[in-house]
C-alpha cells in the first residue's frame, strides 16, 4: 500500500470503550524538584504518577458524557 493511500485520520472512530481509544500524552511544565518529589512519593505509595494525574483530572472535571461508567 502506498503511503498516500493510508488515511489514518479518516479511519479514526470514537469508541466508547476507553481501552480501544488511542492513548495520547498529557504534558505540563513543573519545577524539576517537584517532579522528583512527586515521583518518589508515588513510588513510596505504590501508585503511578499516571494514576494520580488521571484521578485528579477526573475528580476536578469528570469524564466525557459518553464515558461516565
Amino acid at each position: 500500500m502506498k503511503p498516500e493511500e493510508i488515511r489514518a485520520d479518516s479511519q479514526i472512530t470514537s469508541p466508547t470503550d476507553r481501552t480501544l481509544e488511542r492513548q495520547v500524552n498529557l504534558c505540563c511544565q513543573v519545577p524539576q524538584s517537584w517532579r522528583r518529589h512527586w515521583a518518589a512519593e508515588a513510588k513510596r505509595n505504590g501508585v503511578t504518577m499516571t494514576e494520580v494525574i488521571r484521578e485528579a483530572f477526573t475528580a476536578r472535571f469528570g469524564l466525557p458524557e459518553d464515558q461516565n461508567k
